[in-house]
């Protein structure tokens, strides 16, 4: 069962993000029609229109590029003592796998890369991710995966965290004061999100993003409304959100 904090912060998520957003301006103006016509069709509008444009590949690309920090470099990878991985996720009924869980697409693509840089740099790995709704720690499984499929072996495994805050809080606990310099893996857009949380825990953190938004050129194709753009957009929403309650937090 998860916890109800983890609840009540996606409840409150789902709230603020499209398409949900949208749609509560589309009833508040079906309600407001008959008393505030004017208003009414203003806030229908409103939905309307915004679902239409986080929906177009134009402007969810848009959102996901002005998140993402630039590639990791090599003198960064030199610099840094340890790799931490963050998890993205994992599958229920997994039926191809022992246990009937596995990492999903989200988290094999981040420990793919983090697999990368620990080649390239032998720099030691902490794999992060707890179990918010319950089953087997994403960590383990991320651990399993590292070393199965990439080679990799996970020095440390952080288990217990059930966001980005918390996997901020747990790895400082394993690996401060020692390996304070860290090259921190994760897709692109959720890294400045994850490195206000880093930072505050106390490291010193070098971004290493992978899996960046789709930069096709220019075509009446990005005009044309799509779901994985409009889930796009509601992921970059909902990072600068998670950014703008740090800061709030941290004030």
């Amino acid at each position: 069962m998860p916890a109800p904090a983890f609840i009540a912060k996606a409840a409150v998520s789902a709230l603020l993000l499209p398409p949900t957003n949208a749609l509560i301006l589309i009833l508040a103006g079906l309600w407001c029609l008959r008393r505030r016509p004017w208003l009414g069709r203003s806030l229908i509008g409103i939905g309307v229109t915004s679902i239409y444009l986080l929906s177009t590949p134009l402007l969810a690309n848009a959102l996901m590029q002005a998140l993402e920090p630039p590639p990791v470099s090599a003198k960064a990878l030199a610099e840094s003592t340890a790799i931490v991985c963050l998890g993205g996720g994992k599958r229920f009924g997994a039926y191809d796998e022992p246990g009937g869980e596995a990492v999903n697409n989200a988290t094999l693509v981040r420990l793919r890369y983090c697999a990368r840089l620990a080649r390239q740099s032998s720099l030691p790995v902490l794999v992060s991710g707890g179990a918010p709704v319950g089953g087997i720690p994403e960590a383990g499984l991320m651990a399993t995966t590292l070393h199965d499929d990439f080679g990799i072996t996970a020095r440390w495994v952080e288990a217990g965290s059930d966001d980005t805050a918390d996997n901020a809080r747990l790895s400082a606990q394993m690996l401060l004061p020692h390996y304070r310099r860290i090259i921190l893996v994760s897709q692109a857009w959720h890294l400045p999100r994850a490195m206000q949380a880093y930072r505050a825990a106390g490291f010193d953190v070098r971004p290493a993003g992978t899996d960046y938004a789709n930069r096709e050129p220019f075509s009446v194709l990005s005009l044309l409304p799509k779901d994985r753009a409009l889930y796009a957009s509601s992921v970059a929403m909902r990072e600068l959100i998670g950014q703008l309650w740090y800061n709030i937090r941290r004030s």
